[in-house]
């Protein structure tokens, strides 16, 4: 399969397709929705992968909240994790005593995940989920992940926020690159 909007690289099959991924984020809307009866709520997005489905997450989520976001690295220069994650932009909102509701675009290690926890724990909010679009499942259990759009096949994706060398975030489906 090719898409004109591939660059002419080769996609090998669509796993999640627009419907798909409409429908369930709807879902997710619902649930984030009912969990959060009262209290501030803070959506924070784990750039850059997450921003399409953050947007389409929080037109979903029918209750007052804000949204902010964070840059997280764990790959400085090279391919190959360094294990060390770095903050290279962090939500300047207070996070004390609200709800905190870390968006991601998917769960792979989970290394970078457990870190950026950590890191958002220690400013004391009222209570923190995570909300992953994707889940290879193959990470150890965090206890914060709550909402999981797809369990995901451990093959490389791209499209719907997920990238290939910043390539393919614009394709309104999740496929598997050739």
């Amino acid at each position: 399969m090719v898409d004109p909007r591939a660059h002419g690289r080769v996609l090998r099959e669509v796993v999640f397709d627009e419907r798909a991924i409409e429908a369930r984020v709807a879902e997710l809307g619902r649930e984030v929705t009912a969990a959060y009866p009262d209290g501030d709520l803070l959506v924070i997005g784990a750039l850059k992968g997450s921003f399409i489905f953050l947007a389409d997450l929080v037109r979903r989520i029918e209750r007052p909240l804000q949204v902010d976001f964070l840059v997280a690295s764990s790959y400085g220069r090279g391919t190959v994790s360094s294990g060390e994650v770095r903050l290279l932009y962090e939500p300047g909102t207070p996070l004390a005593d609200r709800h905190i509701l870390l968006v991601e675009d998917i769960i792979d290690s989970g290394r970078t995940l457990a870190s950026l926890v950590d890191r958002l724990r220690s400013r004391g909010p009222r209570s923190l989920a995570i909300c992953a679009l994707l889940d290879k499942r193959i990470a150890p259990p965090l206890p914060e992940i709550r909402f999981v759009g797809f369990a995901a096949p451990t093959r490389f994706l791209v499209g719907y926020g997920l990238d290939h060398a910043e390539d393919f975030r614009h394709l309104p489906y999740i496929a598997e690159l050739a």
